[in-house]
């Protein structure tokens, strides 16, 4: 068990920043768990350099989960300069943050071009982060933003695009209906998988796709008397 001492002010927990680049990712986990325990801004600098380098899932969630223990102005500076890092794991585990403490001053620091950022990963943090944080005027011009994507990317991605622009509902119908018109079958495709799951939500996107594909390459009259 790792115990940090709160009787020296000055400077973190020397055994804790220790305990954050263990190589055993069980100390490391337990070290991003004691930092979110006794939360102490004296730690931001060292949560976030980890989680910009951090291998192991669980010990990142971690991380962010101790950073959001902390008062938000502590935080969110750093986490909105780390959006211009060149590290791609930094920018995504710290939308994947900003996206947890949900704090909507953060809006205007979700670029254009981190909802296109050419890593998966940071994109689909990037847009995991705008549905949660954009404004009821910018709803339409995400979703816009969002639907000029469909066909990126394997099934983890196209299915994370969905989600995003079915977490926005009805605002994205215009979105679709573009999509749907496209001359990219892969992209038609995409779009029909996204409103059938606006349609319902519970429904498995996997199906939605096969069905979408099937209407797309016989068209949906035949598809639909076949």
């Amino acid at each position: 068990m790792i115990v940090i001492d709160t009787t020296q002010r000055t400077t973190p927990d020397t055994r804790l920043l220790d305990a954050l680049s263990s190589e055993s990712s069980s100390t490391r986990l337990q070290a991003a768990l004691a930092a979110g325990t006794h939360p102490d801004a004296r730690f931001v600098d060292a949560l976030m350099a980890r989680c910009a380098v951090e291998p192991d899932f669980f010990v990142r969630d971690m991380l962010t989960w101790a950073l959001t223990r902390l008062p938000a102005e502590n935080t969110m500076p750093a986490l909105l300069t780390e959006l211009g890092s060149d590290v791609p794991q930094a920018r995504s585990q710290a939308l994947h943050t900003l996206s947890k403490i949900g704090d909507v001053t953060a809006w205007p620091a979700i670029t254009r071009s981190l909802l296109h950022d050419a890593d998966d990963e940071v994109a689909r943090s990037a847009w995991r982060a705008a549905v949660v944080l954009v404004p009821d005027g910018e709803r339409k011009r995400l979703a816009v933003d969002l639907a000029a994507q469909f066909g990126r990317g394997d099934r983890k991605v196209r299915l994370s695009l969905s989600r995003a622009l079915v977490a926005l509902g009805d605002e994205i119908e215009p979105a679709l209906r573009t999509g749907l018109a496209s001359a990219d079958p892969e992209v038609r495709a995409h779009a029909r998988a996204t409103e059938r799951l606006l349609r319902d939500p519970d429904a498995d996107f996997d199906p939605a796709v096969d069905e979408a594909k099937r209407v797309v390459a016989l068209g949906p009259e035949r598809a639909g008397g076949a």
